[in-house]
């Protein structure tokens, strides 16, 4: 009797339970990577023996690792077969811990679905708060934040739900792709709204629907032509993750003898003369008091968060990552990271947040680039702050050497730095920075120049939620003020600005103006595939050509307040060949290329015939 409890005591549990935890919790057969990383965490699991009995499975390694309630599995499944094998932990003989591990069949598609490419136009919304689609799902039992509307910085109850009822709104504008902000268990006291705290990599935050209602966007977004991009944060998680009571190893996590925060220099991680200490400061400091910096050097987790972004696209059928903090994370995991996505589906798309107004420090971090050090990101694209930083000047400014119109002009010319500038995300805003509404000065007339160079230049555009509806805030004023809820989104609401009825006259001309863009360039390859042809601005009026083999669309942004009268001569590189040229916002027909009266503050599309 009493050897027999020793054997219990040892195992920490009677025979045949599952593990607390086993991740990824299925896989699939048939995956270009053949080998399997298996987490499984429970009580003393560290010191049993494992069982594998499959067809086409091998067990290849078992690491147990400081906290004896882990063990960490390799297997090789390249030969298996779809079907469900038992994993056995024994001890002493006994099996104290089963778990029945399935193998699924992998979609045959999967691997060549196409992603988010230079074809697409994107719309950022924060779930929590676009819509709620069910208030039934707003709290839930054990879960450590509650909703509060009245609170800013709160969760104010938008959910999955939601943003499936209101598709059809981001469909009709034009737009072929959905960011989310992150979805992933934000299980946190506060802030858990925002979804950058994540608690539990493999679960969809219950408030928001879960991982099946997750799936169920996806396919309701296909059906409507519409991709979806998924936030992901691999530099971060939050303090309440459930493994920050138990870590694996002390490695686990990048720690100091005292909270040391980041400092946000992201400059240093490509100086060539940076200090060890500002470079390591930079990287392994802590992005916030509530967000445990990762430690992607350490060969368990670095395995354990590709394998976890695989399963996500594979499990939900995603188009595209969106990566947070692209420079904060180990680089070189990050290319790893990367080249083990792309191996897997080669027309994926990935896009890194490196929050740099410089396009020499921007383009370090497109995959491509031959940069001074040698290295390579492999992320196809990532977002260009550098035409956020001019977007948000450009259009406030008077013409000077460097400002007004020639910001936009200047950075373009810059695009030798990049290893495919047209694939690059340009954007106005976004759910960190200051609104584009507020940037242009409140004018709506800028507004629609601003937008309307984001889709006829070269990349692809994103635009923030809230845009169409002339939303405006300085981030200064706090990230609740950049996050406010969609108007018509909550069943308690007075106005549905989701319905042409429930928007003002100036909200409806800005959605039909994004409307009449987005749907032009969905259908016009040359203003989403083919070249780029810039003139430098004078008077700051600027001009410049998008065309292919096919077509060539001229665009005229007029930054003054007065009408001008533009000489078309010098233009001629871009229009020769054709006589006459359509305006695609108005219908506006202008014959001839000699001098054309632009109005003030206008921009005219037109596609040259």
């Amino acid at each position: 009797m009493l050897l027999l409890a020793f054997v219990f005591m040892a195992a920490g549990l009677h025979a045949n339970h599952s593990p607390e935890r086993v991740e990824p919790p299925f896989w699939w057969a048939g995956m270009m990577h053949t080998e399997l990383q298996i987490m499984a965490y429970g009580e003393n699991i560290g010191g049993t023996r494992v069982e594998i009995n499959h067809p086409g499975v091998s067990l290849k390694e078992v690491v147990a690792v400081d906290s004896p309630n882990y063990l960490f599995l390799y297997l090789d499944v390249g030969d298996a077969s779809p079907g469900v094998f038992p994993i056995r932990f024994v001890s002493q003989g006994e099996v104290v811990y089963s778990y029945e591990y399935e193998l699924k069949q992998r979609d045959p598609g999967s691997r060549y679905r196409e992603g988010v490419n230079v074809s697409d136009a994107i719309y950022l919304l924060m779930p929590d708060r676009f819509a709620n689609g069910d208030p039934s799902l707003d709290d839930q039992p054990g879960m450590l934040e509650q909703s509060d509307r009245s609170n800013p910085s709160g969760r104010h109850g938008g959910d999955i739900p939601g943003v499936i009822r209101h598709l059809d709104h981001i469909a009709d504008m034009g737009f072929t792709a959905i960011w989310l902000n992150p979805v992933l268990e934000n299980d946190q006291p506060r802030y858990s709204y925002h979804g950058y705290a994540i608690t539990d990599f493999y679960r969809v935050d219950a408030r928001f629907g879960g991982n099946e209602m997750y799936r169920q966007l996806v396919a309701e977004a296909e059906k409507k032509g519409i991709k979806i991009i998924k936030d992901l944060i691999l530099n971060h998680c939050g303090h309440h993750h459930w493994w920050m009571d138990d870590l694996p190893t002390p490695g686990w996590l990048n720690q100091w003898d005292s909270f040391t925060r980041t400092s946000y220099r992201m400059t240093t991680i490509v100086d060539p003369h940076a200090s060890r200490y500002d470079y390591e400061r930079m990287l392994k400091g802590w992005f916030d008091t509530n967000m445990p910096d990762l430690n992607q050097k350490n060969r368990l987790l670095a395995h354990y968060l590709k394998q976890n972004s695989v399963w996500w696209i594979e499990y939900a059928g995603l188009q595209g990552i969106r990566m947070d903090t692209q420079p904060y994370a180990d680089r070189f995991f990050m290319s790893d990271w990367a080249r083990y996505i792309l191996y897997e589906y080669p027309y994926f798309m990935i896009i890194g947040e490196a929050w740099m107004g410089i396009p020499a420090m921007v383009s370090y971090y497109q995959g491509g680039k031959l940069n001074h050090d040698g290295y390579d990101s492999h992320f196809p694209s990532v977002f260009d702050f550098a035409i956020y930083d001019d977007t948000g000047l450009a259009f406030n400014e008077e013409q000077g050497w460097s400002t007004g119109m020639m910001r936009l002009y200047n950075t373009l010319a810059q695009d030798f730095l990049y290893p495919d500038p047209y694939n690059l995300v340009i954007f106005g805003d976004n759910h960190d920075t200051n609104r584009l509404f507020t940037l242009v000065g409140e004018d709506l007339e800028k507004l629609k120049m601003a937008l309307t160079f984001l889709f006829t230049t070269r990349g692809i555009p994103q635009v923030y939620t809230g845009t169409e509806l002339l939303e405006s805030a300085y981030e200064h004023d706090g990230h609740g003020e950049l996050r406010t809820n969609f108007p018509g989104g909550w069943p308690d609401d007075p106005v549905n600005k989701f319905t042409r009825e429930g928007r003002n006259a100036a909200q409806n001309m800005v959605v039909d103006h994004i409307t009449a863009l987005a749907n032009f360039r969905k259908n016009t390859p040359a203003l989403y595939d083919g070249w780029l042809l810039q003139f430098v601005p004078e008077d700051n009026i600027y001009v410049y050509f998008r065309y292919d083999d096919q077509d060539t669309i001229m665009v005229i942004l007029n930054n003054n307040d007065a009408e001008k009268t533009l000489e078309l001569v010098r233009f001629q590189q871009g229009w020769d060949g054709y006589s006459r040229a359509e305006e695609i916002l108005s219908g506006r027909v202008m014959e001839g290329f000699d001098a054309w009266a632009i109005p003030g503050n206008t921009a005219l599309v037109l596609q040259l015939f």
